[in-house]
């Protein structure tokens, strides 16, 4: 039996609020059960109530915590920071902070989330700046964990270093397998003098130490080895990992638009439709931007998990599949752990190298 945990979710945030939040948790209990598990949904208490009913959901499963008081959309993250205080938002982050909620989400402004989220929460090891927003991409193998994908447009060769220790930590507890996770840099080609200085430094400290450390390297991979799944991890920074992110979604939709399309142009076209309709599902499922939804903030002293502001009710349910299980993995000690190897790590001299062909033949 897995163990009880209580999920804290700001229940006005995101497009629209108490309507898909509400929903969103009875899609989760239905498509990914709900023992054990139960939620405080902060906000309008009037709406969320209305929700409840319509969704069928109790007091024991949902308690409501009221406050009138919501983060817009379009604020700044310096202004939420000021006028938060009481919000869903910030009540939401609060209770993760309390040790009474395992775990965060929210749909509402990422800004306002990560800033609010910085300072409740702090850090989860000294010299970490900035939390990374991790997706879980579907790939051809299954799962592959890319960060960042929004939260530092720009990273240097430190940063990547640390990305590749909490995404490692992340894949090993959503999605669990007998080997470490590999990881790779997302580079513009294999070689290793290619890219810019910081990916080159990145790839260059993780591949002296990235035994000591416990961590599976394998060294640059390109654009199309996400969809590959050559790697379980793929490292980058924000900017480019978040335009990844977009034209895969952008993608997706594409294709399921022109599949449509083809599969009603005819009679013909109907009818091998309905026969391959199982196989039709699948891939839909496989692809659909939904199932990938929740992208949690990687580095707070504490789990807070970010929903597409626009996701429906399954986005936001698999987002709290997300949650549910970052609360009831070891996730936090793994990664404390490993933030400690590192400073001992990289204190240790550098190990020595093979000599290359030039410097042989000098």
């Amino acid at each position: 039996m897995s163990s009880p945990v209580l999920i804290s979710l700001d229940a006005m945030g995101g497009d629209h609020g108490p309507p898909v939040v509400v929903a969103g948790v009875r899609d989760y209990r239905k498509h990914h059960g709900g023992e054990g598990v139960r939620f405080l949904l902060h906000g309008d208490e009037a709406a969320i109530r209305a929700e409840m009913t319509r969704c069928g959901l109790t007091d024991q499963v949902c308690e409501i915590r009221h406050t009138d008081k919501v983060v817009g959309m379009d604020e700044k993250p310096a202004q939420a920071m000021r006028r938060g205080k009481g919000s869903s938002l910030w009540n939401a982050i609060e209770a993760v902070k309390a040790g009474e909620a395992a775990a965060v989400v929210s749909a509402g402004n990422t800004g306002a989330l990560m800033a609010i989220s910085k300072l409740l929460l702090r850090m989860s090891a000294p010299g970490l700046e900035r939390p990374a927003i991790v997706a879980s991409w579907p790939t051809l193998r299954g799962v592959t964990a890319v960060l960042d994908v929004g939260a530092n447009v720009e990273s240097d060769a430190e940063q990547l270093i640390e990305f590749a220790i909490m995404g490692a930590a992340f894949h090993g507890a959503v999605h669990a397998a007998a080997a470490p996770p590999s990881i790779g840099i997302l580079n513009v080609g294999s070689e290793e003098m290619k890219g810019h200085e910081e990916v080159r430094e990145a790839n260059r400290i993780l591949r002296e130490r990235g035994e000591g450390l416990n961590l599976d390297y394998r060294g640059f991979v390109e654009g199309d080895d996400i969809a590959k799944g050559t790697v379980d991890v793929v490292v980058t920074d924000g900017f480019t990992g978040n335009i990844a992110l977009k034209t895969a979604e952008g993608v997706a939709r594409f294709i399921s638009a022109l599949m449509k399309e083809a599969l009603t142009s005819s009679v013909s076209a109907k009818a091998g439709a309905l026969l391959a309709l199982p196989a039709l599902k699948r891939m839909r499922q496989k692809i659909d931007p939904s199932t990938i939804n929740g992208g949690p903030l990687l580095g707070l002293n504490g789990i807070v998990v970010k929903s597409h502001g626009g996701a429906d009710a399954k986005g936001y349910g698999n987002a709290i599949r997300i949650a549910v299980e970052l609360g009831r993995s070891d996730y936090l000690s793994k990664v404390k752990e490993s933030f400690s190897r590192l400073g001992a790590v990289m204190e240790q001299p550098a190990p020595a190298t093979e000599p290359t062909a030039m410097e042989t033949s000098k």
